[in-house]
């Protein structure tokens, strides 16, 4: 784990203002969906920092941070890709894309993607159920109000 650990306005700096909004809409995702311990490390070569998503000494996902750019990564093993391969028609191009590119290892095929928007959200979370199913259940808005007039 890395003993530095970035505030708001490193971050801003780091990745822009609009690129930190889709930093957190996506950590947002990610935790509304899966209850998990997360951890910062250094970003290796390509990233400053790596924010890690991991549960059971497993890891789901990685959030990634360099100058003016942001990355969602995501590490299939052989069953995960035989499952995304069965449906890879349902998913957009560019996750189809990025597959099709992403290079293989003895641990799995590391998916990176560099989200600038919100478009590939829905996608990346049908990524992660393959990778893990959700364990959080969400509350609607409208159950949220209901529990708390009582």
């Amino acid at each position: 784990m890395s003993e530095i650990i970035p505030d708001v306005e490193e971050m801003k700096l780091l990745v822009g203002e609009p690129l930190y909004d889709i930093w957190n809409k996506l950590d947002e995702l990610i935790t509304e969906k899966y209850d998990m311990d997360c951890f910062w490390n250094r970003g290796g070569k390509a990233w400053k920092y790596e924010y890690k998503y991991r549960r059971g000494g497993k890891t789901l996902c990685a959030l990634y941070a360099r100058e003016n750019c942001v990355g969602f990564m995501i590490v299939f093993g052989k069953d995960e890709r035989s499952e995304f391969e069965a449906f890879r028609d349902s998913y957009a191009e560019e996750i189809q894309r990025v597959y099709d590119r992403a290079q293989t290892y003895h641990d799995g095929k590391w998916l990176m993607f560099e989200p600038s928007d919100t478009a590939l959200f829905d996608d990346f979370i049908r990524l992660l159920k393959i990778k893990r199913k959700p364990n959080r259940k969400c509350l609607s808005l409208k159950t949220s109000v209901r529990k708390g007039s009582k």
